[in-house]
C-alpha cells in the first residue's frame, strides 16, 4: 500500500490576516453511513468496496466531499463508535487496502474524503482497556481512562451522579482479577465505551499519531465525534440533579464543553497545517449556544462545526430566521463558515420530522403525513443550500427518504434502545439501507439482503426510479447543487439581506440572487422577485405576481 497525499486545494489560506478561504468554506459534504450505503460483497452489510463502487453517483450528485462514519476495527456495540483499533479497518467493512483504494478513487473523481475520529472514548476491547482490567488496581494503564473507587461502605455506589447519554449511570463497576468487586470506570455512552482521560499525556500522544496515520493515508479531514466531551471538570464533581439528559444543550456540563478541550484542538491544528491540500477538522460539538460552538472554530482550532441548533429548528419562518441570524452572527467574528444540516445518522430524517407537529424533538416515532413531510423537506433543502457557508447532506435525503418508524423491536440494534431512560433509542429508523434499484435483492443495496429490513415499496424511492425523472427529489438536489456551484452569489459568504415578506414567509437576497420560502400551509401571492432559477414545487408567474404554493422554496436570479 502506497501512502499518498490529498488532492490539491482549490482555495487559499490567509489566516494571519484573520480571513480564511478554502474548499470547506462553501463545500457540500455528503455523509455516508457505510453499513447502510452499499454492500460490495453481498453479506447484507455495507462496506468500503460498496462505497467505492458508488463514488461516481456522488460525483454526479455534485457534492464536494464525502464524510464516512466509522469503519475501524470494533465489536460494534455502538455501530463502530466503540473503536478497538484506530489504525485498522473492521473486517465487516474491508481492509486498509480497500480504504486506500477508496481514497484514491475519490481523489481521481475530484472528491475529498473526511473520516470519523472518536477521541472521547474507546471500545472496552481496546488493548489499553483490556490490559487495565487484567492488571487490576494500580495498573498504569488505568490512568488513561477514568477509574475511581466507589462510594459507600464497600464502594458499592458510583463515584458520582453522572448519567449515561444512553441511559442509566455513567459508571460501571469492574471485577478484580481475583473475582472481588473492584473500581468503577466512566462511560458517558454505553458501558462498552470507556472514556479516555485526556489529562494523561499518553492519550494526547496517541491521537496525534492517529491523525498522522490517516493524513498520510491521504484523507482530507476528520469529523470529530463528541468533540465537546474530551475534558471533564476537575474532580469529576456531582451534577446534583437527575434527568440530566434534559439539561443537555442548555448549560455547560461538568463532562461537556469544558474550556480545556480547546488546547487539544489547537495542537491538532498544527498537525493539519503541516499537510498540503487544506486538510480540515469538523467538530461535532453539542453546546448551549452557537456562540460557544464558535469557540471550536477559532482561527487556530477547527475549520467547521455542526450547527445542531439549525437542525433542531421547526419548520417556522420566524424560528428559522432567528437561528440563521444567530448562526451567521456567531461565526462571522471567528472567520469560520456557518454550516447547515437537516439530517444525520442520529436523528429522525427531516422528511419525517417535518411530517409531524412541531415540538416533538429530533427523534420521532410516528410517520406523520408523508406527503406534507416530503413537500416541506424539499423546500427546507433548497433553503439550506441557498444559505452562505457549507451544507451537509445525509445519505438518502436526496431521495426524499422517510424514517422507518415501524421497525420490529427484534430488528433494532441501537444500544440506547435497550437501556432505560436514555435517548429514545430509535436511531435505526434513519439507518435503514438506501435503495438503488426498483427491484432486486435489497433494492440494489447488495446481493445478500440488508442488515435492517427495508419497507415494501422502497424501490419507488430508489436512485433508479428517480434518476432522470422530472420533478424527482434526486433531480432537485442535482439541480440545486449544480446551480449553487455555478451562481456567483451562492456558496461561501457571511450574511444575507432580509427582504420584506408576509407572515410565515422568508425572503432574503444574496448577490444576484433571491430566495423566498413559504412555511405556511396555504398558497401566498407575492411580487415576482426575478427569473425563476429553481423551485421545490411548480410555480407559475402571473404578470408581476406569483402564487407561492404552501411549503415551497423558490430560487430567483435578479
Amino acid at each position: 500500500m502506497t501512502q499518498h497525499l490529498a488532492a490539491p486545494s482549490t482555495g487559499t489560506s490567509d489566516e494571519a490576516a484573520g480571513h480564511r478561504t478554502g474548499w470547506w468554506q462553501d463545500a457540500v459534504i455528503y455523509q455516508v453511513y457505510p453499513r447502510s450505503f452499499a454492500d460490495g460483497n453481498g453479506d447484507g452489510m455495507g462496506d468500503l468496496a460498496g462505497v467505492r463502487g458508488r463514488l461516481p453517483y456522488l460525483k454526479e450528485l455534485g457534492v464536494d466531499a464525502v464524510w464516512l462514519s466509522p469503519f475501524y476495527a470494533s465489536p460494534q456495540a455502538d455501530a463502530g463508535y466503540d473503536v478497538a483499533d484506530y489504525r485498522a479497518i473492521d473486517p465487516m467493512f474491508g481492509s486498509l487496502l480497500d480504504a486506500d483504494a477508496l481514497i484514491r478513487d475519490a481523489h481521481d473523481l475530484g472528491l475529498r474524503i473526511i473520516v470519523d475520529l472518536v477521541p472521547n472514548h474507546s471500545s472496552d476491547q481496546h488493548e489499553w482497556f483490556k490490559r487495565a482490567l487484567a492488571e487490576g488496581p494500580g495498573s498504569a494503564l488505568r490512568d488513561r481512562y477514568h477509574f475511581r473507587p466507589g462510594k459507600g461502605a464497600d464502594g458499592e455506589l458510583p463515584p458520582n451522579d453522572w448519567e449515561s447519554i444512553f441511559g442509566g449511570p455513567a459508571w460501571t463497576r469492574t471485577v478484580n482479577p481475583d473475582g472481588t468487586p473492584g473500581e468503577w470506570y466512566l462511560h458517558l455512552f454505553a458501558p462498552e465505551q470507556p472514556d479516555f482521560n485526556w489529562e494523561h499525556p499518553a492519550v494526547a500522544d496517541e491521537f496525534r499519531s492517529i491523525l498522522r496515520f490517516w493524513l498520510d493515508m491521504g484523507v482530507d479531514g476528520f469529523r470529530v465525534d463528541v468533540a465537546h466531551g474530551l475534558v471533564k471538570a476537575e474532580g469529576l464533581p456531582d451534577l446534583g440533579t437527575h434527568d440530566q439528559l434534559k439539561l443537555l444543550g442548555n448549560d455547560v456540563m461538568p463532562f461537556f464543553d469544558q474550556d480545556g478541550v480547546h488546547e487539544i484542538y489547537r495542537s491538532w491544528r498544527t498537525i493539519l497545517d503541516e499537510y498540503p491540500g487544506d486538510r480540515i477538522a469538523v467538530a461535532e460539538a453539542w453546546t448551549p449556544t452557537v456562540e460557544r460552538t464558535a469557540n471550536y472554530v477559532r482561527p487556530d482550532e477547527m475549520h467547521q462545526a455542526f450547527n445542531f441548533q439549525y437542525l433542531a429548528t421547526a419548520w417556522d419562518a420566524a424560528a428559522l430566521r432567528e437561528v440563521i441570524d444567530t448562526s451567521l452572527d456567531a461565526m462571522r467574528p471567528v472567520g469560520a463558515p456557518t454550516t447547515w444540516v437537516l439530517s444525520n445518522h442520529d436523528v429522525t430524517r427531516h422528511a419525517t420530522r417535518f411530517a409531524n407537529p412541531a415540538g416533538l424533538g429530533t427523534q420521532i416515532r410516528t410517520p406523520g403525513d408523508r406527503e406534507l413531510g416530503l413537500r416541506r423537506a424539499r423546500a427546507a433543502s433548497l433553503l439550506m443550500l441557498a444559505l452562505p457557508g457549507s451544507a451537509y447532506v445525509y445519505q438518502g435525503e436526496e431521495l426524499g427518504l422517510p424514517d422507518i418508524t415501524d421497525l420490529p423491536d427484534e430488528a433494532r440494534q441501537d444500544p440506547s434502545f435497550f437501556r432505560a431512560d436514555g435517548q429514545d433509542g430509535f436511531r435505526d429508523g434513519c439507518r435503514v439501507p438506501i435503495p438503488w434499484t426498483r427491484e432486486g435483492s435489497s433494492y440494489g443495496f447488495g446481493a445478500g439482503g440488508s442488515w435492517l429490513p427495508q419497507p415494501t415499496g422502497w424501490g419507488e424511492l430508489s436512485v433508479e426510479a428517480q434518476a432522470g425523472a422530472a420533478g424527482s427529489t434526486l433531480e432537485l438536489y442535482r439541480a440545486a447543487i449544480a446551480a449553487r456551484r455555478a451562481h456567483p452569489g451562492l456558496g461561501a459568504g457571511t450574511d444575507v439581506r432580509w427582504l420584506d415578506a408576509p407572515a410565515g414567509l422568508l425572503s432574503f437576497a444574496r448577490p444576484g440572487f433571491v430566495c423566498t420560502v413559504n412555511t405556511t400551509g396555504a398558497p401566498v401571492r407575492i411580487p415576482v422577485q426575478g427569473t425563476v432559477l429553481l423551485s421545490s414545487a411548480p410555480v407559475e408567474t402571473d404578470g408581476d405576481t406569483v402564487e407561492l404554493p404552501a411549503d415551497t422554496t423558490v430560487w430567483w436570479t435578479v
